[in-house]
């Protein structure tokens, strides 16, 4: 895999708890991307087209899955992995999760070894 295939993108509100994501993820061999927002992490998207995105979905200035709704209509992000983070736990959100097309579901507090667990099978080749 190429330095390119490896780049996350984290889009976080919580600086503390963003930066404690890249950490992890840069310590597993990963190039991580940040956005506090919805709008940062469209552009970011865009812009950088990583490989994947975990995507808090409780942000200040749009909700997460519209972030995701906006990447499906880009036909060069059209099948961008995207792990949705939430604290809204059951099984009604999981659904509406996948149905606005979040790959995968993780409630939080996530532990690091699940979502290391996630990355491998869901990062863009």
């Amino acid at each position: 895999m190429t330095d390119v295939d490896r780049t996350i993108l984290i889009v976080e509100d919580d600086e503390l708890l963003r930066d404690a994501f890249k950490l992890l993820l840069e310590d597993a061999g990963y190039q991580v991307i940040e956005a506090g927002t919805a709008e940062a992490a469209i552009r970011l998207a865009t812009e950088r087209l990583p490989a994947l995105v975990v995507l808090d979905l409780g942000l200040p200035d749009r909700p997460g899955l519209d972030v995701v709704r906006t990447l499906r209509k880009d036909p060069d992000m059209a099948d961008l992995p995207v792990i949705a983070l939430t604290g809204r736990v059951g099984p009604a959100e999981e659904r509406e999760c996948i149905a606005a097309g979040c790959d995968r579901y993780l409630p939080k507090p996530v532990a690091p070894a699940d979502l290391l667990r996630e990355l491998p099978a869901l990062i863009r080749r």
